[in-house]
């Protein structure tokens, strides 16, 4: 069945904002720039790609939005892993942008054509639950069109085992979408991760923070981007018996 788009955008100085959370979907400075800098390099994507001894690396994220980050990933993985691995993308969106929206987006970002129009071609037949999308048979997106903690405990998305390489902690800043950033969350994301995961995120909010650690992870503190002073990333390192 065809999803229904409910997320509610204007758009500032051509950009798009959350009407109903009262934030942005990316840095007003570069968007790109910022998924780079938090997700990409606070994964410290290229240099595990460009090392990869797997077949497969798996990267979970828990707001697709405008679907930069994905694509950004995506180009990164293309350009460095090597080309027997496959890379996995699985992303929960609770309120889907319709085709347009994410078309207009997406306008701002030409160095990613090349993956944007495939994405877009895809997307057009976006389903309710879980849309899977292929580009290049080197990356494979999963969509879940729903709630992030609900989707990833009713292993939607995912299998029960620790699978998770890296995670991409995005959508709107706790302060504004506390619904996605509780413990439970966080939980499952300790039951799907493993001692070489990491994580990254935009936030550096203390109740982020304190709740990482507490389900196992190692949380750095470091420079954010643009006008955001600081961000969090780490690795997990509990032990096998939170499995």
């Amino acid at each position: 069945m065809p999803v229904k788009h409910s997320a509610l955008i204007e758009w500032r100085d051509g950009q798009p904002y959350a009407s109903a959370f009262q934030d942005v979907y990316f840095s007003t400075d570069n968007g790109l720039l910022e998924t780079e800098h938090v997700f990409l390099q606070g994964n410290h994507l290229a240099r595990r790609w460009q090392t990869l001894q797997t077949q497969r690396f798996t990267i979970a994220e828990t707001g697709f939005g405008t679907g930069l980050n994905f694509l950004c990933a995506a180009k990164l993985w293309l350009a460095t892993a090597p080309k027997e691995a496959r890379l996995h993308f699985i992303s929960v969106e609770k309120y889907p942008l319709s085709l347009a929206e994410i078309s207009m987006a997406l306008q701002l970002w030409p160095s990613l054509m090349d993956l944007i129009e495939p994405f877009l071609a895809q997307y057009a037949h976006l389903l309710r639950g879980t849309s899977s999308m292929l580009f290049d048979h080197r990356v494979q997106l999963s969509l879940c069109i729903g709630d992030a903690t609900t989707a990833y405990q009713s292993h939607a998305i995912t299998p029960t085992k620790p699978v998770i390489d890296a995670w991409f902690l995005d959508g709107f800043s706790p302060a504004k979408n506390p619904t996605m950033w509780q413990a439970a969350l966080f939980e499952k994301m300790a039951l799907l991760s493993n001692s070489k995961t990491t994580f990254a995120t935009f936030t550096s909010a203390g109740a982020v923070r304190r709740a990482l650690t507490q389900v196992g992870f190692a949380v750095i503190k470091q420079a954010g981007f643009g006008k955001k002073r600081e961000m969090l990333c780490g690795h997990f390192i509990g032990s096998a018996d939170a499995h």
